[in-house]
Protein backbone atom coordinates (compact mmCIF):
# COMPACT_ATOMS: atom_id res chain seq x y z
CA UNK A 1 0.00 0.00 0.00
CA UNK A 2 1.35 3.41 -0.88
CA UNK A 3 1.87 6.22 1.61
CA UNK A 4 -0.12 9.38 0.88
CA UNK A 5 1.09 12.77 2.02
CA UNK A 6 -1.22 15.74 2.62
CA UNK A 7 -1.98 18.83 4.71
CA UNK A 8 -5.13 19.68 6.61
CA UNK A 9 -6.04 22.81 8.55
CA UNK A 10 -6.26 22.22 12.31
CA UNK A 11 -6.43 24.94 14.98
CA UNK A 12 -5.42 27.57 12.41
CA UNK A 13 -2.30 25.63 11.29
CA UNK A 14 -1.80 23.56 8.13
CA UNK A 15 -0.60 20.28 9.61
CA UNK A 16 1.23 17.81 7.40
CA UNK A 17 0.65 14.08 7.75
CA UNK A 18 1.33 10.79 5.99
CA UNK A 19 -1.19 7.99 5.84
CA UNK A 20 -1.11 4.34 4.79
CA UNK A 21 -3.11 1.14 5.24
CA UNK A 22 -6.84 0.45 5.20
CA UNK A 23 -7.41 -1.36 8.48
CA UNK A 24 -10.28 -0.53 10.81
CA UNK A 25 -7.89 0.25 13.70
CA UNK A 26 -6.52 3.79 13.28
CA UNK A 27 -3.09 4.51 14.78
CA UNK A 28 -1.35 7.90 15.11
CA UNK A 29 2.46 7.99 15.24
CA UNK A 30 3.85 10.92 17.26
CA UNK A 31 7.49 11.90 16.55
CA UNK A 32 10.18 13.18 18.89
CA UNK A 33 11.98 16.53 19.10
CA UNK A 34 12.47 18.02 15.59
CA UNK A 35 10.85 14.87 14.24
CA UNK A 36 8.39 14.19 11.46
CA UNK A 37 6.67 11.15 10.03
CA UNK A 38 9.30 10.98 7.32
CA UNK A 39 12.38 11.15 9.57
CA UNK A 40 11.07 9.19 12.57
CA UNK A 41 8.80 6.39 11.35
CA UNK A 42 10.03 4.99 8.03
CA UNK A 43 9.95 1.31 9.11
CA UNK A 44 6.52 1.68 10.72
CA UNK A 45 4.93 3.38 7.68
CA UNK A 46 6.51 0.74 5.46
CA UNK A 47 6.00 -2.47 7.40
CA UNK A 48 3.19 -2.28 9.94
CA UNK A 49 0.19 -4.44 9.05
CA UNK A 50 -1.88 -2.46 6.53
CA UNK A 51 -4.83 -4.86 6.56
CA UNK A 52 -5.32 -4.38 10.32
CA UNK A 53 -4.32 -0.74 10.69
CA UNK A 54 -4.74 2.66 9.12
CA UNK A 55 -1.49 4.40 10.08
CA UNK A 56 -1.14 8.18 10.29
CA UNK A 57 2.21 9.88 11.02
CA UNK A 58 2.02 13.60 11.69
CA UNK A 59 4.44 16.51 11.75
CA UNK A 60 3.65 18.67 14.83
CA UNK A 61 3.45 22.43 14.23
CA UNK A 62 6.85 23.93 13.42
CA UNK A 63 8.33 20.50 12.61
CA UNK A 64 8.76 18.64 9.34
CA UNK A 65 6.45 20.05 6.70
CA UNK A 66 4.12 21.69 9.25
CA UNK A 67 6.05 24.95 8.83
CA UNK A 68 4.95 27.77 8.99
CA UNK A 69 4.71 28.52 11.88
CA UNK A 70 8.25 28.28 13.21
CA UNK A 71 8.50 25.99 16.22
CA UNK A 72 8.35 27.58 19.65
CA UNK A 73 8.25 26.18 23.18
CA UNK A 74 5.78 28.03 25.44
CA UNK A 75 5.17 26.40 28.85
CA UNK A 76 2.18 24.46 27.47
CA UNK A 77 3.79 23.16 24.26
CA UNK A 78 3.07 19.52 25.11
CA UNK A 79 -0.62 20.28 25.80
CA UNK A 80 -0.78 22.25 22.55
CA UNK A 81 0.68 19.31 20.62
CA UNK A 82 -1.74 16.91 22.33
CA UNK A 83 -4.72 19.02 21.29
CA UNK A 84 -3.37 19.42 17.74
CA UNK A 85 -2.82 15.64 17.46
CA UNK A 86 -6.31 14.72 18.64
CA UNK A 87 -7.95 17.44 16.54
CA UNK A 88 -6.00 16.27 13.48
CA UNK A 89 -7.35 12.71 13.86
CA UNK A 90 -10.87 14.05 14.30
CA UNK A 91 -10.49 16.25 11.22
CA UNK A 92 -9.49 13.07 9.36
CA UNK A 93 -12.77 11.52 10.60
CA UNK A 94 -11.31 8.89 12.95
CA UNK A 95 -13.73 8.49 15.86
CA UNK A 96 -11.34 6.46 18.03
CA UNK A 97 -7.66 5.71 17.56
CA UNK A 98 -4.51 4.44 19.24
CA UNK A 99 -1.37 6.48 19.92
CA UNK A 100 2.26 5.45 19.37
CA UNK A 101 4.50 8.13 20.85
CA UNK A 102 8.28 8.34 20.80
CA UNK A 103 10.28 10.61 23.12
CA UNK A 104 8.56 14.05 23.12
CA UNK A 105 5.78 12.36 21.15
CA UNK A 106 5.42 9.91 24.03
CA UNK A 107 4.90 12.79 26.47
CA UNK A 108 2.33 14.30 24.08
CA UNK A 109 0.60 10.90 23.84
CA UNK A 110 0.43 10.54 27.65
CA UNK A 111 -1.27 13.94 27.91
CA UNK A 112 -3.68 13.16 25.06
CA UNK A 113 -4.63 9.78 26.56
CA UNK A 114 -5.30 11.40 29.96
CA UNK A 115 -7.23 14.40 28.63
CA UNK A 116 -9.26 12.74 25.84
CA UNK A 117 -9.98 9.27 27.28
CA UNK A 118 -13.05 8.64 25.11
CA UNK A 119 -11.04 9.00 21.91
CA UNK A 120 -8.00 6.88 22.70
CA UNK A 121 -8.21 3.13 22.16
CA UNK A 122 -4.68 2.02 23.20
CA UNK A 123 -1.39 3.75 24.03
CA UNK A 124 2.23 2.79 23.28
CA UNK A 125 5.12 4.99 24.39
CA UNK A 126 8.90 4.65 24.38
CA UNK A 127 11.75 6.99 25.33
CA UNK A 128 9.30 9.24 27.23
CA UNK A 129 9.36 10.94 30.63
CA UNK A 130 6.75 12.57 32.87
CA UNK A 131 9.22 14.84 34.68
CA UNK A 132 12.60 16.53 34.18
CA UNK A 133 15.42 16.04 36.71
CA UNK A 134 18.69 17.95 37.04
CA UNK A 135 20.38 14.90 35.52
CA UNK A 136 18.04 15.19 32.51
CA UNK A 137 18.94 18.87 32.10
CA UNK A 138 22.60 17.87 32.01
CA UNK A 139 21.84 15.29 29.29
CA UNK A 140 19.84 17.84 27.26
CA UNK A 141 22.65 20.37 27.43
CA UNK A 142 24.93 17.67 26.05
CA UNK A 143 22.93 17.67 22.79
CA UNK A 144 22.38 21.46 22.60
CA UNK A 145 25.14 21.96 20.00
CA UNK A 146 24.01 20.05 16.89
CA UNK A 147 27.47 20.27 15.31
CA UNK A 148 28.52 17.58 17.83
CA UNK A 149 25.79 15.17 16.74
CA UNK A 150 26.70 12.05 14.76
CA UNK A 151 26.52 12.52 10.99
CA UNK A 152 23.89 9.76 10.70
CA UNK A 153 21.41 11.48 13.04
CA UNK A 154 22.21 14.99 11.87
CA UNK A 155 22.04 14.53 8.10
CA UNK A 156 18.30 13.85 7.57
CA UNK A 157 17.41 16.75 9.88
CA UNK A 158 19.79 19.17 8.14
CA UNK A 159 18.31 18.08 4.81
CA UNK A 160 14.81 18.71 6.06
CA UNK A 161 15.35 22.02 7.88
CA UNK A 162 18.59 23.57 6.69
CA UNK A 163 21.36 24.01 9.24
CA UNK A 164 20.19 27.28 10.83
CA UNK A 165 16.60 26.31 11.64
CA UNK A 166 17.77 22.89 12.89
CA UNK A 167 20.44 24.36 15.18
CA UNK A 168 18.25 27.19 16.49
CA UNK A 169 15.24 24.95 17.16
CA UNK A 170 17.33 22.38 19.00
CA UNK A 171 18.67 25.09 21.33
CA UNK A 172 15.15 26.44 21.88
CA UNK A 173 13.97 22.90 22.69
CA UNK A 174 16.72 22.41 25.30
CA UNK A 175 15.69 25.69 26.95
CA UNK A 176 11.98 24.83 26.70
CA UNK A 177 12.15 21.34 28.17
CA UNK A 178 14.72 22.31 30.83
CA UNK A 179 12.21 24.79 32.27
CA UNK A 180 10.15 21.89 33.61
CA UNK A 181 12.99 21.14 36.05
CA UNK A 182 11.97 24.31 37.91
CA UNK A 183 8.52 22.84 38.67
CA UNK A 184 7.85 20.91 41.86
CA UNK A 185 9.32 17.39 41.26
CA UNK A 186 10.29 18.60 37.75
CA UNK A 187 6.71 17.84 36.78
CA UNK A 188 5.61 17.70 33.12
CA UNK A 189 2.50 15.49 33.38
CA UNK A 190 2.91 13.28 36.46
CA UNK A 191 -0.49 14.28 37.85
CA UNK A 192 -2.22 13.09 34.66
CA UNK A 193 -0.87 9.52 34.67
CA UNK A 194 -3.58 8.10 37.00
CA UNK A 195 -6.20 9.49 34.56
CA UNK A 196 -4.99 7.22 31.76
CA UNK A 197 -7.50 4.39 31.55
CA UNK A 198 -6.73 2.84 28.17
CA UNK A 199 -4.46 -0.23 27.83
CA UNK A 200 -0.89 1.13 27.92
CA UNK A 201 2.36 -0.44 26.72
CA UNK A 202 5.66 1.18 27.75
CA UNK A 203 8.84 0.10 25.95
CA UNK A 204 12.27 1.18 27.12
CA UNK A 205 15.76 0.61 25.77
CA UNK A 206 18.12 -0.25 28.63
CA UNK A 207 20.91 1.56 26.79
CA UNK A 208 18.92 4.75 26.12
CA UNK A 209 21.48 7.56 26.63
CA UNK A 210 18.82 10.32 26.62
CA UNK A 211 16.11 8.99 28.94
CA UNK A 212 17.13 7.13 32.11
CA UNK A 213 15.15 3.95 32.83
CA UNK A 214 13.70 5.38 36.06
CA UNK A 215 11.36 7.48 33.89
CA UNK A 216 9.82 4.40 32.23
CA UNK A 217 9.48 2.70 35.61
CA UNK A 218 7.76 5.76 37.12
CA UNK A 219 5.24 5.93 34.27
CA UNK A 220 4.59 2.18 34.52
CA UNK A 221 4.00 2.44 38.27
CA UNK A 222 1.51 5.30 37.92
CA UNK A 223 -0.59 4.00 35.00
CA UNK A 224 -2.76 1.26 36.40
CA UNK A 225 -2.47 -2.07 34.58
CA UNK A 226 0.23 -0.85 32.16
CA UNK A 227 2.82 -3.20 30.65
CA UNK A 228 6.56 -2.45 30.65
CA UNK A 229 8.98 -4.10 28.22
CA UNK A 230 12.71 -3.51 28.66
CA UNK A 231 14.88 -4.09 25.58
CA UNK A 232 18.42 -4.90 26.79
CA UNK A 233 20.13 -3.66 23.60
CA UNK A 234 17.68 -0.86 22.86
CA UNK A 235 18.79 2.75 22.74
CA UNK A 236 16.61 5.83 22.25
CA UNK A 237 15.72 4.92 18.65
CA UNK A 238 14.87 1.27 19.36
CA UNK A 239 11.90 1.38 16.95
CA UNK A 240 14.30 2.13 14.08
CA UNK A 241 17.23 -0.03 15.13
CA UNK A 242 15.08 -3.06 16.03
CA UNK A 243 12.16 -2.21 13.77
CA UNK A 244 11.03 -5.78 13.08
CA UNK A 245 10.91 -6.78 16.76
CA UNK A 246 9.35 -3.45 17.75
CA UNK A 247 6.62 -3.66 15.09
CA UNK A 248 5.81 -7.26 16.10
CA UNK A 249 5.52 -6.38 19.81
CA UNK A 250 3.38 -3.33 19.12
CA UNK A 251 1.08 -5.08 16.65
CA UNK A 252 0.56 -7.90 19.14
CA UNK A 253 -0.44 -5.35 21.79
CA UNK A 254 -2.73 -3.37 19.46
CA UNK A 255 -4.64 -6.39 18.14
Amino acid sequence: TSVTSAKIQVNGIHLHYQQTGEGSHAVLLLPGMLGSGQTDFGPQLKSMNKQLFTIVAWDPRGYGKSIPPSRDFPPDFFERDAKDAVDLMQALKFKKFSLLGWSDGGITALIAAAKYPNLIHKLVIWGANASVTQEDVRIYNGIRDVSKWSEKVKKPLEEMYGHDYFAKTCEAWVDGISRFAENSDGNICQQLLPDIKCPTFIIHGEKDPLVPQAHAEYIHKHIKGSWLLLMPEGKHNLHLRFAEDFNKQVEGFLR
